[in-house]
């Protein structure tokens, strides 16, 4: 992070956490953020479900929720972006102030509420997305919805043609009993029904889906199970925690999902799980507390054949994206790796 990053960060920590994150994006449409294309080498250029990234690092859902900043996005250094989540309708998310920063802990507490414009307003603006990136959405049910399960559908069928992979979330501890939906047969409904209605689509394309934390070794055993058995492509593990194990801010006990630093191990040792249970034979996406290429590199070693981040960007700036894929390219050439898909999983045992 060079000076006037370092002085930019320091400018929007002094605005509403929120209004920060509005002013980023509105930063980011300007022009005035440098942008040069994402860092790629032969190592890191990778194909996940048939995806071909130019690296490995992708932005999480939550920072562009309406779809509002594909371009600049597009040329922020992401080897692939997720945007949203996007309901069926539009809906105000939870009252404010809704999003907080947690300085000391490097990490941030959010409870939105899946706050977005509508699977309408955001459909529109992905049909004139970059036709060069690889764009995915976070789909999402509506807080009132009386068939949650039907909302994930409308909007996969409703923004499918302009999507390059799609991420069922019931994993968000933001929506009252959404995190039911990952019980065995109420997820083995819900996947049914998104992977039947991808089968009707005139260019199918990859189900990605989103996992909780904060899931004990049987549920986790389910999940892998359900999976395997629906047929969705990848794994993202994972979202927000409820945790608040060793927090030392003052918005400590704030309610809604805990990101950033203090959730690497956690949700590290959930991916790892995962990709015991399922062999390696489902590509998962590492997510959660990223803040480095030494912790990207962690996730990919602990079984991730691709990871996200969002928080980290809070603290350390837009930059951090080329860092990370540069410092992981280095990390893999000192290592003998001619590609990421070798260091795939090659530390699974220490995460166990």
């Amino acid at each position: 992070m060079n000076l006037i990053e370092r002085l930019g960060v320091a400018a929007l920590h002094r605005f509403d956490p929120e209004r920060a994150h509005a002013l980023s994006l509105k930063a980011l449409n300007s022009g005035l953020v440098p942008l040069s294309g994402p860092f790629t080498t032969p190592r890191l250029q990778t194909t996940i479900v048939g995806l071909s990234l130019p690296n490995p690092v992708g932005l999480a859902a939550g920072f562009d929720k309406n779809a509002t900043a594909l371009a600049p996005l597009s040329r922020a250094g992401f080897g692939f972006i997720e945007v949203g989540a996007a309901t069926p309708r539009p809906q105000p998310g939870n009252p404010k102030p809704r999003l907080f920063r947690l300085s000391e802990d490097a990490a941030v507490i959010n409870r939105f509420g899946f706050n977005n414009d509508g699977m309408e307003a955001i459909n529109a603006r992905l049909a004139n997305r970059p036709s060069d990136a690889i764009i995915g959405l976070n789909l999402g049910a509506n807080k009132n919805s009386t068939d949650r399960a039907a909302d994930f559908v409308t909007v996969l069928a409703h923004c499918a043609p302009h999507l390059d992979f799609a991420t069922v979330n019931v994993s968000s501890p933001n929506t009252e009993r959404l995190r039911d939906l990952q019980g065995k047969a109420a997820l083995t409904a819900l996947l049914n029904g998104v992977m039947d209605t991808r089968a009707t689509l005139a260019r199918p394309i990859p189900i990605f889906l989103k996992i909780a934390p904060d899931l004990t070794a049987q549920e986790l055993a389910e999940i892998a199970e359900v999976v395997t058995d629906t047929g969705v492509d990848a794994i993202i593990a994972t979202n927000t925690t409820l945790s608040r194990d060793g927090l030392t801010s003052q918005h400590r006990d704030q309610a809604g999902g805990l990101s950033g630093a203090p959730l690497f191990k956690k949700s590290t040792r959930i991916l790892a799980q995962l990709s015991a249970l399922t062999d390696g034979n489902i590509p998962l996406i590492g997510v959660g507390g990223i803040g480095s290429a030494e912790q990207a590199y962690a996730k990919i070693c602990a079984g991730a054949s691709a990871v996200q981040l969002y928080s980290a960007m809070v603290y350390q700036g837009l930059s951090l994206v080329t860092e990370i894929t540069r410092g992981l390219d280095k990390l893999l050439a000192r290592d003998g790796h001619a590609n990421i898909t070798d260091a795939v999983g090659t530390k699974r045992k220490d995460w166990l």
